[in-house]
């Protein structure tokens, strides 16, 4: 006989003190950490506890007793249900004091090295409509909240069946499988609510199916945006094909989703069987334009196609790679390595100012990109390589290419591989200035090079506001 669960305890008239990680707040209840969304500094609430271990616990609230006088008011009418956005209840000055605050703690806790003075923390210059580049998922199911529910008219006598109205949108938190229908998303212009809205009227009115997630089934799955600075637009849809006639139903979705919105420069279909949403690996099809957009940066263009990585905040992206050239110090006579290059924007943004800039990719698309980045800017100083960058960047490579000068690394939030930080000390470049979207990795990395290098210099950037994400760049000198 197994034994029954003791009941979770509800904590009252507890008051929130802190921000945490992940989106979330802290309170602290005799000698006990209290993890709570939602809720910002000040607030007075009482909690139900979900989740219970030895020295923390999580909670949400059940009543709000008081408010902080800190507290904003959200104004995107999802807050709290699609899982992005949680600092929306929190002033935009509060949200990078303590983004700032979140880079010193863990470059310090988990870094355990020397640091300077931080410079403060580059704020956002726009913190609505400032992403480039939105994704949607599509679900046979919608995901209702509790609130909804019970707003739902009773059954009539006899009826039966479930809710199964089809739905785009963002996942829920936590949740792979359920889609919350989003009416407005202030991240991005409001022609990609225009557009998705429209996508949604169509399906439904001609019985377009929605993706059945666990049974892998339904015609629309996912929807991709980007914009650009340019005024161009891309769209991207991805198709489940399951039966004959379901390829004629997809381009009538695209034509009259070409027909409504001219707007739309590149519009993309993809036909994906696999069991994820990722189309890394996929081949393209173009219905309208072209298969790629332009961002402009200083005097420089850059190419931008359905598989590449371009900061998803164009504006904050130029601060931020300023900051990297800055950082890097360079005369003109460097050699300088980009790791994890991407598209080529930041070996293109300081080739002008380097002797040869050598980057480095996993994504063979990306890097192709890259060296047409070069072409159409006239930048004939740089080469770029496809592959994994441990395999990649190795002595052997350096040898055959030179010892860099300087070298640039923007890894992804994993951080680096520790085969590419021994290459990297082992190559003894005289300046690396390391960018990064998560500062613990990163702390980590910086520990593992501490050994050679000292650390100098260390700039925040925010480049997502309403959320605990934040981007970093650190100098370091050889010793």
């Amino acid at each position: 006989m197994s034994r029954k669960r003791k009941p979770l305890p509800i904590l009252e008239n507890v008051t929130i003190t802190d921000i945490a990680a992940e989106g979330k707040s802290l309170a602290r209840v005799n000698d006990m950490v209290v993890f709570v969304p939602f809720t910002v500094p000040g607030d007075v609430v009482d909690l139900q506890v979900r989740k219970k271990k030895h020295h923390y616990c999580e909670a949400e609230v059940i009543r709000f007793i008081q408010y902080s006088e800190k507290r904003e008011k959200p104004f995107c009418e999802h807050f709290g249900i699609c899982g992005g956005c949680k600092w929306q209840n929190l002033p935009y000055e509060e949200q990078i004091k303590a983004k700032q605050k979140q880079v010193q703690d863990q470059l310090t806790r988990i870094g355990k090295i020397e640091l300077p003075e931080f410079h403060p923390i580059m704020g956002s210059q726009k913190i609505k409509e400032y992403r480039n580049k939105l994704e949607f998922g599509c679900a046979n199911k919608r995901w209702y909240t509790k609130e909804e529910i019970a707003a739902l008219p009773p059954k009539q006598e006899g009826e039966t069946g479930s809710l199964t109205e089809g739905a785009i949108g963002f996942h829920i938190t936590g949740a792979f499988d359920k889609i919350y229908p989003i009416n407005k998303c202030w991240l991005m212009d409001n022609l990609n609510n225009e557009i998705r809205n429209e996508i949604g009227r169509y399906a439904t009115s001609h019985d377009i199916s929605y993706y059945n997630i666990r049974e892998q089934h339904g015609l629309l799955r996912d929807i991709m945006f980007r914009n650009s600075n340019t005024g161009e637009w891309m769209v991207l849809i991805q198709f489940h094909y399951d039966e004959e006639g379901d390829h004629e139903k997809a381009l009538g979705l695209l034509q009259h989703i070409a027909d409504s919105f001219p707007q739309i420069s590149s519009l993309l279909y993809v036909n994906n069987q696999k069991g994820n949403d990722t189309f890394g690996d996929l081949d393209i099809e173009v219905f309208k334009g072209k298969d790629y957009i332009y961002e402009t940066m200083e005097d420089l263009k850059f190419k931008v196609g359905p598989k590449s990585f371009y900061q998803t905040n164009t504006d904050q992206a130029y601060h931020l790679y300023e900051v990297a050239r800055n950082f890097a110090e360079l005369n003109g006579e460097e050699l300088v390595y980009d790791l994890y290059t991407g598209t080529g924007t930041i070996a293109n943004f300081v080739a002008h100012h380097s002797k040869k800039v050598i980057g480095i990719e996993y994504v063979p698309e990306a890097i192709e990109d890259a060296k047409v980045n070069s072409e159409i800017n006239g930048i004939d100083n740089t080469l770029f390589y496809a592959g994994d960058m441990k395999d990649i960047l190795t002595d052997d490579f350096i040898k055959q290419h030179g010892r860099p000068d300087v070298i640039i690394t923007d890894p992804p939030r994993a951080g680096m591989h520790p085969d590419v930080i021994q290459v990297i000390l082992n190559a003894a470049p005289k300046r690396i200035v390391y960018v990064s979207c998560n500062p613990a990795t990163q702390a980590r990395d910086l520990a593992l090079l501490d050994c050679d290098y000292k650390v100098m210099q260390v700039q925040p950037v925010d480049m997502f506001p309403h959320t605990p994400h934040v981007e970093n760049v650190v100098q370091l000198y050889r010793r």
